[in-house]
């Protein structure tokens, strides 16, 4: 027996249509507007004929983005590895343990998403500099995965007190010890809140503008959202070759999405669940 379809099915269905329409309107301005000549004065959701691919090219040039994508890829898939080895490794214990130092360094480590991290930027700073890592990637690097880490550990933390015990204690009567038992069972357990760790930390890191702009800035090792603001000035702000810039800083992510995309709902549902 099919369901009826009523006025209120049709009501959520427009609505949806309509919000679907809402957030499609600064896409379409955004692609809108760097297909546009630089001397248009037409507003950015209003189309020009014929549209211009010169700002994509010049965009790509001047703002050396080839590297710059490339820096941006590096420093992702790096912190993002990193990521994912710390904080399930620092996870394990926290959970499988039921002492009290457990339970006060996990409410420690969970401390760090309470702390702003404007404090630490002087510090940091500092830091940086005296390792000689200033305009290095690594500085990058190393400042993610120590912002990142809070967040990712507490997602580890409560997936893995939900796994049961059966599979650690089949592997530890079969002669593995500690860690080949976390590598080999428990790891590959944690693929769905893995995935929700990739997601969350790729966009934000692939996105991220202030920490490149103060740890790269005046060397060569830019990243894309840096080397787009290239274009930004005091007085002019070359907006068509803007958009250009973020359309193609979006294209690697987007590609990787799409061709990802029923493992990374799956993760992402998953983690949530977990």
């Amino acid at each position: 027996m099919h369901a009826r379809y009523t006025w209120r099915t049709l009501t959520r269905e427009a609505t949806l249509v309509l919000l679907a329409l809402v957030f499609l309107i600064p896409l379409v301005g955004l692609l809108n507007v760097s297909l546009k000549s630089q001397d248009s004065q037409t507003s950015a959701l209003a189309f020009d004929f014929p549209p211009t691919l010169d700002n994509y090219a010049q965009a790509w040039d001047q703002a050396s983005l080839g590297a710059a994508l490339a820096n941006s890829f590096a420093i992702t898939a790096v912190s993002v590895v990193l990521i994912i080895a710390f904080s399930a490794l620092a996870a394990y214990p926290l959970a499988r343990v039921t002492r009290g130092w457990s339970r006060y360094t996990f409410s420690f480590v969970i401390g760090g998403l309470l702390i702003p991290g404007q404090l630490a930027l002087l510090p940091l700073y500092a830091t940086m500099r005296d390792l000689d890592l200033l305009g290095s990637v690594w500085s990058v690097i190393l400042i993610n995965v120590g912002q990142q880490m809070p967040f990712s550990v507490f997602l580890y933390t409560m997936f893995l007190r939900e796994l049961p015990l059966d599979y650690e204690e089949a592997a530890l009567l079969d002669g593995c010890g500690p860690v080949r038992s976390f590598v080999t069972v428990v790891f590959p357990l944690l693929r769905p809140v893995t995935g929700t760790v990739v997601i969350l930390n790729t966009v934000g890191i692939w996105n991220e503008f202030f920490t490149p702009l103060l740890y790269l800035g005046g060397s060569d090792n830019t990243t894309a959202p840096v080397a787009i603001y290239g274009f930004v000035s005091q007085y002019v702000s070359q907006w068509p070759l803007i958009f250009a810039g973020l359309v193609i800083s979006v294209i690697p992510i987007l590609v990787v999405y799409f061709a990802l995309q029923k493992h990374i709902i799956k993760g992402f549902a998953g983690g949530l669940k977990g």
